[in-house]
């Protein structure tokens, strides 16, 4: 396993793999048992996300509105070799897996067809979660195309019309 991480590490830039948390001595071992390295670090998240200037040169951030905070986020603008998986690396710290409420709520759907492809919902536990994951997953260069990640919209305003008309 560890070698095939290794190998795969060396191949260019903008594919990011966890790699065996035991490579990087950079790392504290406080920092290791706060988040598990199946997922990605901060410092990484960090470091390929595009700053606010950077971010303003991109036409999918112009008219950048994160919306109204819920426990769903958006994501779009993903390249198309994007697989769950790259998903569940970048948004999967923000679960508690420990907690079987949590992680049943970690919902990742991903669009691979038509005029939804590139886009995402995510479900998450909690709206702080989510908050969390916008402010620092937004910007964040996968596969060298920058997420643009929003508070998913919700489709509570229909469910109320159907109500209404049932009641009659």
């Amino acid at each position: 396993l560890y070698a095939a991480t290794e190998e795969i590490n060396n191949t260019g830039f903008g594919r990011i793999f966890p790699a065996p948390s035991s490579n990087n001595k950079m790392e504290t071992e406080e920092e290791d048992e706060e988040i598990p390295s199946e997922f990605i670090s901060r410092r990484d998240l960090e470091k390929n996300r595009l700053s606010r200037e950077e971010m303003e040169k991109f036409s999918v951030f112009k008219n950048y509105e994160p919306g109204d905070p819920n426990c769903r986020i958006y994501v779009k603008n993903l390249a198309k070799q994007v697989q769950e998986k790259d998903l569940k690396f970048i948004f999967g710290r923000y679960v508690d897996f420990e907690s079987e409420v949590e992680r049943n709520m970690f919902d990742i759907r991903l669009m691979k067809e038509g005029r939804m492809k590139g886009q995402a919902f995510i479900g998450l536990p909690n709206e702080k979660a989510a908050a969390k994951a916008l402010k620092e997953a937004n910007g964040y260069v996968l596969f060298e195309k920058p997420m643009v990640v929003q508070f998913a919209r919700s489709a509570r305003p229909k469910q109320d019309a159907n109500e209404g008309k049932r009641k009659k």
